[in-house]
């Protein structure tokens, strides 16, 4: 049952009429929907030609949201209808889109890790790096393995035609419930301009932040918390356009995010409802700082618009390198070989090529689009830990694809599409032995030798869609896409109860998606509707062991139903409104179990608005109701891993900025009424290290000056 609905809608509609401000997360930086460029088939195309849902958060939006909160994972679960609610933590574990896991990229550079998916992708890159955030919906294949959610694709900021231009702001954001602890060091600059036939980015982000405090003026929980983070971001990008065709770009991005901290948990339990808090000690801690450390991605790309009379290439070079390293954790213990615990770190390099070829054709009252290219991914990904042992073997990937996409315009109005990918996947581990980990001394899994081998993968995905839009008041699509997932399995080697590599359930899952709706431009107000359903035959769950207190692997067959509307209004030339609505819901679909929290989350409601009172002046408000869902039953007082019942909340956020020139002051409140609330994710997983409650008021303010 759904907590409040009515009073949602209540504040909803007092939000509307008041103008307490909106953004349009659908449209991006406010054009019209025929102007949005998008890269949802590898190639920049029209918004108005996608036949599949897709929204753009553009850089007016990104900006925006810095004034109130710094994380990703909130602007897009706010922004973004068919999102989970943010987790409000460092992992987006259970933040799901549309019931499933996302591929995160960097301009189209994979930063998930599916091989072992720490979910940790979302907090890849700081947001003043970005120009816009692109979001694809629904399982693709169109980048290869791991998208059966829909793709994020995090775009960079692009240099500006001046000769030198940029901004500088430093900020600071503190607790309103209790300060003491709280405040934040921030300063983040970019400079970008335009020399000739050379251009530039260059940005830079510092930022130490305090301790993170819940309503009741307590320090939140340190697993995957995000006190006392330091964090560095380093983005540039150089670029030389020899001719109006031909063009060669370098991108380089460092990342590293560390929680050091001289405090330490206090364990609650959420069959009691008491709440895990952090408090300070002057006890040695065991471990190392948590959080990735100097992630790198390095990408070179060359563009020739012109190759042939009617063809254009790009083509890709990146490689990455990724340490992700978690939280301490007495799971990992081992008395007999003297360890009381332990701390693990996903480690993943990638190197990949992608040819990229787009060429175009007028038949008559037919244009046709065809875009074909080839992908090649090396991925050498394991999950040692700190204390050298090794709990995930290395996995040695190879991925080669070959793919096709194609799109016809009958008479400017009828869009059709059709693609098709061919994969091949070699993945090759060597001979290892599981860890004896012990959750007491008579409680422990028996670890287990096996013999290593060749895994290998074939598939051959495809999608197909229709438009009609020459009707801009309603504008109907109908889509089906195919992705391909073999995601985590790490997970499934580090739990395998058997001898040999061939004996553990290895299979990939193929994830078919079913997708109908429409966009409406009825004079200012835009809607959006989309009905879906996915399913595949084989999902990933864990189960908890309740004789080793170890996390299993558990295969189930899917199915996911569900429905988003998204709505804004052009109020006046100063005041714009929004909302959007997120609903669905999956089982098993050959028990009809209901799926659990790692894939299911409760319906969402989203308003937004943004109202310009007076000249250089900003007020924006949102609104986020999460219903409540309670569809599984306890074993004793204890529910299974993501199967405890979740209540609802309603959180609002407030911010304004006032321009004076080239100075722009700004500040926000986050959970603006102090909302004493757990978070979906920490009801949702009944864990008592995870069972902290979420962020209370908090305020952030600060000063930027553009150049």
């Amino acid at each position: 049952m759904y907590r409040s609905k009515v009073s949602a809608l209540a504040v909803l509609a007092v939000l509307v009429s008041a103008g307490a401000g909106a953004d349009d997360a659908q449209s991006g930086e406010g054009a019209d929907f025929e102007e949005i460029i998008v890269t949802g088939s590898r190639t920049p195309e029209k918004i108005d030609e996608v036949t599949a849902s897709i929204s753009v958060i553009g850089k007016d939006d990104l900006m925006e949201d810095l004034k109130l909160n710094l994380e990703l994972q909130s602007t897009l679960a706010t922004r973004i209808a068919g999102f989970g609610p943010a987790t409000g933590s460092t992992s987006n574990s259970g933040m799901t889109l549309r019931g499933r896991t996302v591929l995160v990229m960097i301009d189209g550079v994979p930063q998930s890790t599916p091989l072992r998916n720490g979910q940790l992708g979302l907090r890849s890159v700081d947001p003043s790096a970005l120009g816009r955030i692109e979001v694809i919906k629904g399982a693709t294949s169109i980048y290869g393995n791991g998208a059966a959610g829909g793709i994020v694709n995090y775009i960079t900021k692009q240099a500006s035609e001046e000769t030198l231009a940029g901004d500088i702001a430093v900020s600071s954001r503190f607790s309103m419930v209790d300060a003491d602890g709280s405040f934040s060091k921030r300063v983040d600059g970019t400079l970008s301009g335009t020399l000739d036939k050379f251009s530039y980015v260059v940005n830079a982000v510092y930022d130490s932040r305090g301790q993170q405090k819940d309503a009741d003026g307590d320090t939140m929980g340190l697993v995957y918390g995000l006190s006392d983070l330091d964090t560095v971001n380093l983005f540039a990008k150089a670029a030389y356009q020899f001719d109006a065709e031909k063009r060669l770009q370098a991108t380089v991005n460092y990342y590293d995010s560390q929680q050091d901290s001289d405090l330490v948990d206090v364990t609650g339990n959420p069959v009691t409802g008491q709440k895990t808090y952090a408090v300070e000690t002057d006890e040695d801690k065991p471990g190392v700082p948590q959080g990735p450390k100097g992630n790198t991605n390095i990408m070179v790309k060359y563009s020739d618009a012109a190759l042939l009379e009617n063809t254009e290439l790009t083509l890709d070079l990146y490689s990455q390198k990724i340490e992700n390293v978690f939280f301490f954790s007495s799971r990992l213990a081992n008395p007999d070989e003297g360890f009381d615990g332990g701390q693990s770190l996903i480690k993943s390099e990638k190197f990949g090529v992608r040819a990229n070829f787009k060429s175009t054709f007028d038949w008559d009252s037919v244009q046709a689009d065809f875009v074909y290219g080839i992908d090649y991914l090396k991925d050498t990904t394991s999950q040692p830990l700190v204390d050298g042992r090794l709990w995930v073997p290395e996995m040695d990937m190879q991925n080669k694809a070959a793919y096709l996409q194609s799109k016809f315009v009958w008479r400017d109005h009828w869009v059709f599409k059709a693609g098709v990918r061919a994969e091949k996947i070699d993945i090759s581990v060597d001979d290892y032995s599981t860890l004896r980990l012990c959750r007491s001394e008579t409680q422990c899994s028996v670890p287990m030798d096996v013999t290593g081998g060749e895994l290998d993968y074939s598939s051959t995905t495809y999608n197909v869609g229709l438009r009609y839009n020459a009707i801009p008041a309603f504008s109907p699509f109908i889509s089906f896409s195919e992705g391909f997932d073999i995601s985590d399995l790490g997970r499934l080697l580090r739990s395998a109860v058997v001898t040999d590599l061939m004996q553990v359930q290895t299979e990939a899952s193929e994830v078919r998606h079913y997708e109908v709706g429409f966009t409406s431009q009825l004079q200012d107000l835009k809607l959006e509707f989309a009905y879906y359903r996915s399913t595949s035959e084989l999902g990933t769950g864990t189960q908890l062991d309740p004789d080793t207190g170890v996390f299993l692997p558990v295969r189930e067959p899917q199915e996911i139903t569900g429905f988003e509307i998204a709505a804004q209004y052009d109020v006046s030339d100063t005041l714009e409104i929004g909302a959007n609505y997120t609903s669905f819901d999956g089982e098993n679909s050959d028990t009809g179990e209901k799926l659990s929290g790692r894939f299911i989350s409760p319906a969402k409601l989203s308003v937004y608005a943004d109202w310009s009172p007076i000249e250089n002046l900003r007020v924006s408000a949102n609104l986020l109701h999460l219903a409540s869902r309670d569809e599984f039953t306890a074993e004793g007082n204890a529910y299974a891993i993501y199967e405890g019942p979740v209540d609802g909340y309603d959180l609002v956020n407030l911010s304004a900025s006032y321009r004076m020139g080239d100075v722009e002051i700004y500040g926000g409140v986050e959970n603006l009424f102090n909302e004493d609330y757990f978070s979906q994710r920490a009801q949702s997983i009944f864990i008592d290290s995870y069972y902290s409650k979420g962020l209370g008021r908090t305020a952030n303010v600060g000063v930027r000056y553009s150049f």
